[in-house]
């Protein structure tokens, strides 16, 4: 799948839309005499996007900064609005959202490919790719097969090749309810722990109906962590 021989990234300028409005940036911007990690998927709003491959990298950028990356790019073959709107939805804080929206930079990469059974049209392929000063250093590009494979081109994996003893914090979320004196233990514990975390505020983005299908309880908090449902505050301490 992949063409590019030169081993340095594209020069494409990218049609970027900000709080302020339209704003060019060029490849030079983004890459020159920086060490930059980018990963491309198939579009906003996408359930794998959304849900996994995007918020990873913003939940791991302060590990990657530590690691000496100076910027996480995420790229879509995406207009600027859409990108825009999508990093609002996000609440994305770390990663720089850039919009390849004619598919120039995706399509000299040799990653663009016609998903037009989805009713996509022309997309990019699901990889990522450490750059440092313009030459691509490292690429995990997904196995090709059916469907949208998300395999290598993970936060995970490109931190362990950059350092493969990185420590690496788990997956935290809390449930919680707005004036809970237990559920702001627990936060103040987690962040006594530096650990990030994910605030999921019953009657706002979860009701009790789900509450109790996912943890069994109708208390909170209710703590997960890589996963894994450790409980309530006091749990948590014990943990």
């Amino acid at each position: 799948m992949l063409t590019l021989e030169s081993g340095r990234v594209p020069e494409v300028t990218f049609r970027t839309r900000t709080d302020s409005g339209w704003e060019d940036v060029t490849s030079t911007d983004l890459f020159a005499g920086r060490t930059v990690v980018l990963f491309s998927l198939p579009g906003a709003f996408t359930p794998t996007c959304s849900a996994t491959h995007l918020p990873r990298y913003e939940e791991l950028a302060p590990v990657f900064k530590a690691e000496g990356v100076d910027e996480i790019i995420c790229m879509s073959v995406n207009d600027g609005f859409i990108m825009y709107a999508w990093a609002r939805e996000q609440a994305v804080k770390n990663v720089r959202m850039i919009p390849d929206g004619n598919g120039e930079f995706t399509d000299q990469m040799g990653m663009l490919v016609d998903k037009s059974d989805l009713g996509f049209g022309r997309r990019s392929w699901r990889y990522s790719m450490l750059v440092r000063d313009g030459i691509i250093e490292k690429m995990f590009v997904e196995p090709e097969g059916e469907g949208d494979p998300f395999e290598v081109s993970d936060a995970v994996t490109m931190l362990r090749y950059i350092n493969k003893h990185v420590e690496i914090p788990e997956c935290v979320a809390i449930i919680t309810r707005e004036g809970c004196p237990h559920c702001l233990r627990a936060k103040e514990i987690l962040r006594s722990r530096k650990l990030g975390f994910n605030e999921i505020v019953l009657g706002k983005d979860i009701e009790q109906a789900a509450l109790r299908a996912l943890t069994g309880s109708t208390t909170v908090p209710q703590i997960f962590i890589g996963g894994k449902l450790i409980g309530g505050a006091d749990e948590l301490e014990a943990a």
